[in-house]
């Protein structure tokens, strides 16, 4: 029996299925239907009464379309589809009174309110509401709540419609807010005045349909309609999310999430949002060259010179940081391998295979997660290494998910079957394992992998899918890698191998490598860090959110990323700094533009031409080996300062410290 139901709204006949409410089966339509409590990833609260619908037929009063469902619709008097109408004299009443009802106790001071020019209450007032008041009554105020460093709180605003207490605790999973009182004594507040502990909590501000949550770091500093949005992906992590990012004259003002049900949904994590005041910080803005043991400031024309210098007649290494577009990757590897050396990506010594996709990247893709029924972890800690992906498991956990964990144990949100620490659990596991009669995912860390023994690790993940016939998805925890390895960015027997006896090591970007002293640095990159310390030729480099460039998520997905702005004082674009030396050098590299780059990138890799598809990757398991008797470590052990321009941000290093501050004291059960 089908589940499909006709349905008429305001004369536009749709089929849609039964379990759709008016306000999804009216989106289908192509009609809208105000909402403000209404939210289609958060689940339906039915409180703030603006998407009242007339059902014609039905009682002699307007319904609350996001909480009726068609199926329980009564068709007309010969059979016709149930008609529902949402422009008519009664609908038009019932809004203008809600709205009335909404304004009484609001404080009304739109010029002064961070929200003003994005406000689903100013829209909608506009568009639905009445040019009066009635009520002359004092109006109503409520404290403010402390949430920490990034929401910023005005609760006399607030029109409790549970946006941000649905979130927090459906998917981002902590139960720190609710609602409290009766009446005009009701309010959203935190428990105990407590700070939100959720590296989420930045998704409430797009949330809130009025101005009661606003983003600190951002307060006062520019209006919406000054600011230039260009879509383009994150770099944070190794998800891919998709991104805006608003900029002010060269400055980036703020970082907002863009909706991508294969990737991010419309979630973000906080180091993804407030990271940009990194952006501006340490920067690398002119070439440097080491003279005595002291940088001095030089002309491009020194710095390219002096470095094709070093460079000629030597055995060259390169290596790739974790922030690199492809585009670059592949112009480091034309020249480095041009000149007879190595170019390695895997710098923190993840042990995947070259040229096998199924096993450094899978054969998963994320949105298979939703539909997932087992969920085994192993090596990982996806709260603080792809918060956002964390919040995908939660809500498969939700939906019934099984969720087994091998590993140390940690607070993921989420209930879960913690199976053991070390490598024998997993081969355990993999002994134990019987055929799935549902689908499941394997997803495997990069703390275990970076191990001596992880390919053997890799070898048994591979072993597992095979018995159960699950996915395997390997979580990345470096945008760049999975692109870097696609080009072939990698060296037998990994970093060690590559720049083992090499005289010069061209470092594009890889700020969390030490590199033992006696070889001559060239360091590539944005920001003045660990890289640049021990370069003895600095070449400023565009940070991700100045250039163009491809980036291949964690699960094979290549994306791209658009310039937002320009980069600082005479920094230059990764992909063109490299075809200037490789002009010095005089073996110059076979494009003039990013097209032609583009163009050959393509012709060599043909998968980085299909911009945002996940391909199939061919099922290669390795051989089953035996890993070392260890316990498995987690990738990330600061999830606020894992990479150059986190740690340039001064909101980043105050959030780790409160992070660090949280952990150390243990509350006292009173």
């Amino acid at each position: 029996m089908s589940n499909l139901k006709k349905i008429n709204i305001d004369g536009v006949e749709v089929e849609v299925d039964g379990a759709m409410t008016i306000i999804q089966a009216a989106e289908v339509a192509g009609i809208e239907i105000p909402r403000f409590c209404y939210h289609e990833r958060l689940s339906i609260a039915g409180n703030c009464r603006m998407c009242l619908v007339e059902v014609v037929g039905g009682p002699p009063k307007p319904a609350a379309s996001c909480a009726m469902q068609v199926r329980d619709l009564r068709p007309g008097p010969n059979g016709e589809a149930p008609v529902v109408k949402t422009k008519s004299p009664m609908v038009k009443k019932a809004r203008e009174g809600v709205m009335e009802f909404l304004l009484i106790n609001h404080p009304l001071d739109c010029p002064i309110c961070d929200q003003g020019g994005e406000c689903d209450l100013q829209d909608q007032a506009m568009a639905y509401g009445v040019d009066f008041s009635r009520y002359r009554e004092p109006k109503r105020a409520s404290d403010d709540l402390n949430l920490g460093p990034l929401v910023a709180t005005k609760m006399t605003r607030c029109i409790s419609c549970t946006r941000c207490v649905r979130f927090t605790t459906e998917v981002a999973g902590i139960t720190q807010m609710g609602q409290t009182g009766r009446g005009e004594d009701s309010e959203i507040t935190s428990y105990l005045n407590m700070t939100l502990d959720s590296n989420l909590q930045g998704n409430i501000i797009d949330l809130c349909p009025v101005g009661a949550l606003t983003s600190k770091p951002y307060a006062f500093t520019a209006r919406p309609w000054e600011l230039s949005k260009t879509e383009t992906v994150d770099v944070m992590d190794a998800l891919g999310s998709n991104i805006r990012v608003d900029t002010k004259g060269r400055e980036v003002m703020r970082i907002l999430p863009r909706n991508h049900d294969g990737v991010n949904e419309e979630w973000i994590s906080d180091k993804t949002r407030f990271v940009w005041d990194g952006l501006r910080r340490q920067r690398l803005d002119t070439p440097y060259i080491r003279e005595n043991g002291k940088l001095r400031r030089a002309t491009w024309g020194e710095a390219l010179a002096a470095a094709a210098a070093a460079m000629k007649g030597k055995r060259v290494a390169g290596i790739v940081g974790d922030l690199a577009p492809v585009e670059a990757v592949y112009s480091l590897k034309q020249l480095v391998e041009g000149l007879g050396g190595k170019v390695e990506s895997r710098t923190d010594g993840a042990r995947l295979p070259a040229g096998n996709r199924s096993a450094y990247v899978g054969t998963a893709r994320i949105e298979d997660i939703d539909g997932a029924k087992s969920i085994t972890l192993i090596g990982t800690n996806p709260r603080v290494e792809a918060p956002v992906l964390n919040a995908r498991i939660r809500k498969a956990w939700t939906l019934g998910a099984q969720v087994t964990l091998i590993g140390p144990a940690a607070d993921l949100t989420y209930d879960y079957a913690h199976a053991g620490t070390d490598r024998a659990a997993l081969v355990a596991a993999v002994a134990a394992a019987k055929p799935l009669d549902k689908a499941g995912v394997v997803i495997v860390g990069q703390g275990a992998l970076t191990e001596a023994d992880g390919e053997a690790v890799l070898s048994q993940a591979m072993a597992l899918c095979a018995a159960t016939g699950a996915k395997l998805l390997v979580l990345h925890t470096a945008a760049s890698r999975v692109g870097a390895m696609d080009v072939g960015a990698v060296t037998e027997g990994g970093l060690s191998a590559a720049i083992d006896g090499a005289e010069v090591i061209y470092n594009l970007g890889a700020d969390e490598v030490d590199i033992a002293p006696g070889a001559f640095v060239i360091y590539q990159g944005s920001h003045g860090d660990r890289g640049a310390h021990r370069a003895d030729i600095i070449l400023p480099g565009a940070a991700w959110t100045e250039e163009n460039g491809l980036f291949v998520n964690t699960e094979g997905r290549p994306q791209l990323a658009l310039r937002a702005g320009f980069a600082p004082g005479e920094a230059k674009e990764n992909w063109a700094i490299l075809r200037a030396l490789s002009a010095e050098l005089g073996a110059t590299l076979p494009w003039d533009s990013m097209a032609a780059l583009r163009r050959a990138l393509v012709a060599a890799h043909p998968h980085l031409g299909r911009v945002d598809e996940v391909g199939t990757n061919d099922w290669q398991p390795l051989p089953v080996k035996a890993p070392a008797k260890a316990d498995f470590r987690t990738a990330v052990k600061d999830f606020y300062l894992t990479n150059p321009i986190a740690r340039a941000s001064a909101l980043m290093g105050e959030l780790s410290a409160m992070a660090a501050e949280r952990a150390r004291v243990a509350l006292a059960a009173e």
